[in-house]
């Protein structure tokens, strides 16, 4: 088979600015959709992931597996499992053991504020950095005990719901009847700990009047995640139910992924409708052509050389509007966030997000081709020389 020189497909471009254009545009549209669906998932799926690199498991309540603000064990349930599990991760003679609370409090600018804002906040220890080891402190110090002070993620402010200065290093927050001060600031990107307010252990525990904590985090060396159920097994007098992190978080997962499907669906109705508007382009600018396929195929080049040279105009505009729509994502979407009931996530534009939207280019060059150039290709030459 024959076929048309590559370059011939290359200089079409130009000869109708406004459809490329237009079709640029619109591809550029459909993959930024495409992408727009893809980050949401990409960025859930690593914040509830929630990976920290070593193998750390949550003891809490039994019935609390899937809620640890309604979790309640015995304050000194993390002293008891340091001293009676073996296999706990040990550096210079301090487990890796670290109590905390977790609390969805209301919060305030000052006493007399009408103004409130929902924020989660974590009670913990010096451990707390131990076990959760994609916390970095950036700014400032840790809060100290029995001072009023408080730490907050990179995402608190945007949980919040006010603007990141109103959390800076100096400002404070009311609550539990009093004034507490922001003394430092930290990073856990990709993890759902970016969104919350990290305060001391005792002091949460009398803003929220318990003496118990939510749950226990442990890392692991030497031992696996069924040596900690069995020894939760064992003590029937703290309650204790064992379940690695990853799990935890895989089943909030699990429960969100009807949103994740909600998302993609409609991404995929909204592209579907903008590959439909290319479609009447494509058609429309293929028809005015009429005359030029008939004469190529009475200089001998088959129907299929004609429909190869046809794929590859579309599929350089389409791939043209992919790297812009790529562009857009990166400008527009990577690293924002987007709030939810359990926190706050950021959208995640990353090699894999990019190489789906490319995928997603590639296939509306494609199939954007195949019916207009068909329908036109199907035309007796003889009818399609005296086209207008």
């Amino acid at each position: 088979m024959r076929l048309l020189p590559f370059d011939y497909a290359v200089r079409n471009l130009g000869r109708a600015r406004t459809r490329l254009v237009l079709t640029v545009f619109a591809s550029a549209l459909v993959v930024l959709l495409v992408l727009t669906a893809a980050a949401f998932v990409r960025g859930m799926s690593k914040s509830l992931g929630n990976r920290t690199g070593q193998d750390n498991v949550i003891l809490l309540a039994s019935g609390s597996e899937e809620s640890l603000e309604r979790s309640q064990i015995p304050g000194g349930a993390a002293g008891i499992v340091a001293a009676d599990l073996p296999g706990i991760k040990t550096r210079l003679g301090r487990p890796f053991a670290s109590p905390e609370i977790h609390a969805a409090i209301v919060v305030k600018d000052r006493e007399n504020s009408p103004e409130e804002w929902h924020a989660v906040v974590r009670g913990v220890g010096p451990e707390a950095f131990l076990v959760h080891t994609r916390v970095q402190v950036v700014e400032g110090r840790n809060p100290r005990r029995g001072k009023d002070e408080i730490m907050v993620g990179g995402l608190a402010a945007r949980m919040m719901g006010v603007p990141d200065s109103r959390l800076g290093i100096g400002n404070s927050l009311w609550f539990d009847n009093r004034s507490w001060t922001v003394v430092g600031r930290f990073a856990a990107r990709g993890t759902v700990l970016d969104c919350e307010i990290w305060a001391p252990l005792t002091d949460l525990q009398i803003a929220t009047k318990r003496e118990t904590v939510s749950c226990v985090v442990i890392a692991l060396e030497g031992a696996d995640s069924s040596d900690v159920d069995a020894f939760a097994r064992q003590r029937f007098d703290l309650g204790l139910t064992a379940i690695s992190e990853e799990d935890y978080y895989s089943s909030i997962m699990r429960f969100y992924r009807p949103v994740h499907v909600m998302v993609c669906a409609t991404a995929l109705l909204i592209a579907l409708t903008a590959l439909f508007g290319g479609l009447n382009t494509l058609y429309a600018a293929f028809a005015s052509r009429m005359r030029e396929l008939g004469m190529l195929q009475s200089l001998g080049f088959s129907r299929s050389a004609i429909l190869l040279s046809l794929i590859q105009e579309s599929v350089i505009m389409a791939a043209g509007g992919t790297l812009l729509g790529s562009l857009l994502s990166l400008v527009l979407l990577d690293g924002r966030a987007v709030k939810f009931s359990m926190g706050v996530f950021q959208l995640v534009v990353d090699h894999r997000v990019l190489i789906f939207g490319l995928a997603a280019g590639v296939t509306i060059g494609v199939l954007g081709a195949l019916p207009p150039a068909w329908r036109c290709l199907r035309v007796p030459i003889n009818e399609a020389l005296k086209a207008a």
